[in-house]
């Protein structure tokens, strides 16, 4: 007997059955990160209103802010015209997503002419992950 949720049939997941999963700030649209997803993170996500992630280098269940205590409230769950991305429209607690103690992962941006352009940092860490990850 399957006791998964009808809903799921329209997810698309890849060959390791993981579907790309974008957190984005509820409010402002900021996009935060973006993670990855199995069956199981996002029957927990749906079902708690928390955002749960499947760690590819940890091979385990990620539950966003386990260790830094950043949790994502989940506020919308979407899914794609192709069935094959997920958006999760969060309230991110302490307003900090990435690890590098910045509020978005997307803390790089391309900036000078195409032949020479570079990544340059654009965004403040908020608290030294040092403090954060002990």
């Amino acid at each position: 007997m399957n006791t998964e949720p009808a809903w799921m049939a329209d997810v698309v997941f890849d060959e390791q059955g993981l579907i790309p999963a974008i957190a984005q700030d509820a409010q402002s649209g900021q996009i935060l990160m973006v993670a990855w997803m199995n069956r199981e993170a996002l029957a927990e996500t749906a079902a708690t209103a928390r955002a749960v992630y499947w760690s590819r280098s940890r091979q385990r269940l990620w539950r966003k802010g386990e260790e830094s205590g950043h949790v994502q409230a989940v506020h919308d769950l979407r899914l794609d015209c192709d069935g094959d991305v997920i958006l999760l429209k969060v309230h991110q607690e302490g307003g900090i997503a990435c690890h590098t103690g910045r509020a978005s992962c997307f803390f790089r941006r391309l900036e000078g002419p195409v032949d020479s352009a570079a990544w340059v940092t654009v965004d403040p860490v908020l608290k030294d992950p040092e403090q954060i990850y002990k």
